[in-house]
């Protein structure tokens, strides 16, 4: 059996909607490179209004419809002691990041989630679908399958 050698967290704002989206996604998309065993994917919001709470029911039925399962998140909050658990924090959005990056520990890199997508332009973000319908989330889908591939690589270089 392998051991955990990576962790990962992936924040949004409050953790309902789109960074347990790209979590649930990313750990498929692990696990279909063979590294599921050796990561740990968690997601987190910088705000805590959802703590303790399920994924918005949105996201999760279009996650069920395409095959994921995230039936098991419960929201939490990122705090700036979470620091030291990851080896790297994925942020959805500029703001987001930005908020991050001000509260990281010296060292600590915060990335936009979809910069490990080649095809994403420069800065690229994940909208935030909370306030629209299901076609958000469907939109959301694609971007964090697109850049989740590009994740698995980059952890799999930094393992080796």
């Amino acid at each position: 059996m392998t051991s955990v050698t990576y962790r990962v967290c992936v924040v949004c704002m409050g953790n309902i909607c789109r960074s347990p989206m790209a979590a649930t996604v990313l750990r498929k998309v692990l696990d279909g490179h063979g590294l599921g065993d050796q990561v740990i994917v968690e997601s987190a919001g910088t705000g805590g209004w959802h703590a303790g709470g399920p994924m918005d029911e949105r996201a999760l039925r279009v996650l069920a419809a395409h095959g994921y399962d995230g039936s098991e998140h419960v929201a939490q909050q990122f705090t700036a002691d979470w620091f030291d658990r990851y080896d790297l924090v994925l942020a959805m959005d500029r703001d987001n990041r930005a908020f991050l990056s001000r509260m990281a520990t010296s060292g600590v890199e915060v990335r936009l989630f979809r910069s490990f997508d080649p095809d994403a332009p420069v800065g690229a973000e994940v909208p935030d679908p909370y306030y629209g319908g299901d076609e958000g989330f469907v939109e959301v889908l694609t971007l964090v399958e697109a850049a989740s591939v590009g994740i698995a690589k980059h952890i799999a270089d930094e393992i080796d």
